[in-house]
């Protein structure tokens, strides 16, 4: 997984990551040209070459100065080979800016805190879309492939999984008691509920088309899509309000579905469909 966040806006903020992601000194930190640093003192004198090291970084700033990224695998994965693949994904993705990259191992999941500095050494500042996102998640995993570990890059609405990541600093702020909003085990927004309807039906369009070839390969790989999406936590959930409404319905307390509802219902009509077409190919077997 990689994940952005938009990191200081000033050199104040910066020192405060850098001790944070350090853990004050006692984590060995690597930058860009390799060289690995530990301890408070090796800790001040990095602050003091990125407030310097370029345009001069103010304290606090009116634009963003840096960007903290997360390259991270599941629970198991060997942290070295994650570590290793995050130095050559940052050597790759961000050869023109000076960054500090640290492992942490001590939690569940291996991941590598990487911060990157805005402005590269010709002055182009750092502005990452979600192509540029999405981008470096292909390079993260095929640096991962390449060190042996099966990883790919595709996004979490095509999984059709709806995890909410937090924030390094959301993180860090449950652990003290100063975050005001709990953190949210999932993604609820109307936008993350539209992306993942949106995959839904375009697994819909792979899946009739293959199916109208007629050719055994593509045969397999229909139902192949047909487990996969009906598997999908978004499918499993609609599946779940469908038999709500069922109940609702028998028991004569049904109402008028609103506009949003019928709307949700026709774009998630596909997911039924595949459902009931590899329900009948497995009867016919």
């Amino acid at each position: 997984m990689v994940k952005v966040s938009g990191g200081g806006r000033g050199m104040k903020a910066i020192a405060a990551h850098f001790r944070y992601i350090a853990k004050d000194g006692r984590l060995p930190m690597e930058d860009d040209r390799g060289v690995m640093q530990q301890g408070k003192e090796e800790l001040r004198d990095l602050v003091e070459q990125w407030r310097y090291g370029g345009s001069e970084i103010a304290q606090t700033s009116p634009r963003r100065e840096a960007f903290n990224i997360v390259l991270s695998m599941p629970r198991g994965t060997d942290p070295l080979i994650v570590q290793r693949a995050a130095r050559e994904f940052a050597r790759d993705e961000l050869a023109e800016h000076r960054y500090v990259m640290v492992l942490h191992e001590h939690q569940a999941n291996p991941h590598v805190h990487l911060t990157v500095r805005a402005e590269s050494r010709h002055g182009r500042r750092l502005n990452p879309r979600k192509a540029d996102l999405q981008r470096w998640r292909e390079t993260f995993a095929e640096k991962l492939r390449g060190w042996g570990i099966a990883a790919e890059a595709t996004r979490q609405a095509t999984r059709g999984e709806n995890r909410n990541f937090p924030s390094s600093w959301q993180i860090r702020a449950e652990r003290e008691g100063r975050l005001r909003t709990p953190l949210r085990a999932i993604k609820t927004g109307a936008a993350a509920k539209k992306t993942r309807i949106d995959a839904i039906v375009a697994w819909a369009k792979i899946y009739y088309a293959l199916e109208a070839t007629g050719r055994p390969e593509d045969r397999r790989l229909v139902d192949a899509i047909g487990r996969y999406v009906s598997q999908m936590p978004v499918a499993i959930a609609h599946h779940r309000e469908l038999d709500r409404q069922r109940q609702r319905d028998r028991s004569g307390s049904a109402r008028t579905p609103s506009p949003r509802v019928v709307a949700r219902e026709r774009g998630q009509r596909d997911i039924d469909l595949m459902a009931r077409d590899r329900g009948q190919r497995d009867i016919e077997r």
